[in-house]
């Protein structure tokens, strides 16, 4: 027990170092790349990105094929549904907030049914029923509410963002309890992780999509998040959905 903990101390010793030296120097833009208004810190936010990059390609990616590899695929949809279930019981109170009562009493009954016929969420039996999931989180509130997005950043850890988004999120981590409020560390700790891995499981083929593309992939993933944000807030009535992009924040 003592030699894991000596490794985890270490193993975010080294995180931090290597994230201390990635924020230390700025990436160049890329020639023929052009720059984006909503990027003004784009230098520092490309080496911001790279090491995002790396933490994923050296630390992230292997446990997630390591989490593949161990649990067959239903064990890992049931896992992806309770997360999902659970994020749901947040999107009843800011579809509330936002002035959607419509949408939160239709994810009261997305939380009622996957909780209760679900198996405590593990079995999703809304989606098929009918009952569409509507993501939500704070700094989608905040648009709502009229709060400018700000310039775009890239947060190490979390990913895409933007200044607005980056409050939304110290919001979302305050006011979740899995994250915040459960009393036993090593249970928050393992739950905080397994979330991690769910969440990027999700998106686990999407990356080398991206990889193997001839794209300036911190380009793409920039403009579709700030498209995603736009038309998440908007509800999707100037435009059609944009293409998601390959990160996600689990805590969103």
């Amino acid at each position: 027990m003592l030699s894991v903990v000596k490794f985890i101390s270490k193993l975010r010793q080294c995180i931090l170092l290597c994230m201390a030296a990635a924020l230390v120097g700025c990436a160049s833009i890329p020639a023929g790349v052009e720059p984006s208004p909503h990027d003004p810190w784009e230098p520092f936010n490309r080496s911001v990105f790279e090491f995002n990059e790396g933490l994923d390609a050296y630390l992230l990616k292997p446990v997630v094929a390591g989490y593949r590899f161990v649990l067959p695929e239903f064990v890992r949809d049931g896992i992806y549904n309770f997360f999902s279930n659970y994020g749901d019981i947040y999107n009843i109170f800011y579809n509330l907030l936002q002035g959607k009562p419509g949408y939160a009493f239709n994810d009261f009954m997305r939380v009622a049914v996957n909780t209760t016929m679900g198996l405590g969420g593990f079995i999703d039996l809304a989606t098929p029923g009918g009952l569409e999931k509507h993501k939500e989180d704070w700094g989608q509130t905040f648009g709502v509410w009229g709060v400018p997005a700000g310039p775009y950043v890239v947060l190490p850890f979390f990913g895409p963002s933007n200044v607005r988004d980056t409050f939304g999120t110290v919001a979302d981590l305050e006011s979740d309890y899995l994250f915040k409020y459960v009393k036993d560390v090593g249970l928050r700790n393992s739950i905080t992780g397994l979330r991690v891995v769910n969440a990027r499981n999700t998106y686990y083929e999407a990356g080398d999509l991206l990889d193997g593309a001839a794209i300036d992939k911190y380009s793409f993933m920039r403009d579709a998040y700030i498209q995603r944000r736009q038309y998440q807030i908007n509800e999707g009535r100037d435009d059609e959905e944009p293409q998601m992009p390959v990160y996600e924040n689990p805590y969103q």
